[in-house]
């Protein structure tokens, strides 16, 4: 009578299942990983009956491919790659475990979990330090360029162009205006009253430029 009051909640395909790892790296360098163990969980307050199908059964070996899982336990599925070669490097494979409850044959629920052969631990290890790498120099870059007109605005100062006009009409206000006779500098450096007006303009100006940097 329990069951059925929760039959009708045990709809197809909707049971979720709990499955660690999900996903299995066999390397093949390293023979200790050519046997990898999935861990099929049972919350449930019913058992569940398992099986586990693959999309090429001919690279691995399963033990126990089929049984049974009493309620609120889990069980342990030993999967053993047995085709170590490298062309199959890089290739995914895939396990889906369906479970239904023992009195029914209908999948309850299923999960699929992803199988990947690779040449050697080391070299995987490297190019997940390198991607570290390369993640952090990004980031850096990425900070340095966000920060840098901010600091430009800061540092930048007075071009040279700008500063030796400055020098020079200064040097031009302190020349001698046309008509004085008693200063020693030659005639021809003598300035006149429009001339050094321009040059004060143009100080001016500078000025003004660079106080706003």
């Amino acid at each position: 009578m329990h069951q059925q009051k929760r039959q009708p909640e045990l709809v197809e395909g909707n049971l979720p299942v709990f499955v660690f790892p999900t996903e299995l790296i066999f390397y093949a360098d390293d023979q200790s990983t050519h046997k990898q163990v999935l861990t099929l969980y049972n919350p449930y307050e019913f058992a569940l009956k398992f099986k586990v199908l693959c999309t090429t059964p001919n690279k691995y070996v399963v033990v126990d491919a089929a049984g049974a899982v009493k309620p609120q336990c889990c069980v342990d599925i030993v999967i053993r790659h047995r085709d170590v070669r490298s062309c199959h490097y890089g290739v995914i494979d895939k396990f889906r475990l369906q479970v239904s409850e023992q009195s029914q044959r209908k999948a309850l629920g299923r999960k699929e979990v992803v199988a990947t052969l690779l040449p050697s631990a080391k070299e995987q290890q490297k190019e997940e330090e390198e991607k570290r790498i390369k993640e952090h120099l990004t980031e850096s870059l990425f900070f340095e360029q966000s920060f840098q007109p901010e600091n430009r605005t800061v540092s930048s100062g007075p071009s040279l162009l700008t500063v030796f006009l400055g020098v020079v009409c200064i040097a031009a206000l302190m020349l001698p205006t046309l008509g004085d006779v008693e200063s020693l500098v030659p005639l021809y450096l003598h300035l006149s009253v429009n001339q050094k007006l321009v040059a004060a303009y143009i100080l001016g100006l500078i000025t003004m430029a660079i106080l706003r940097t």
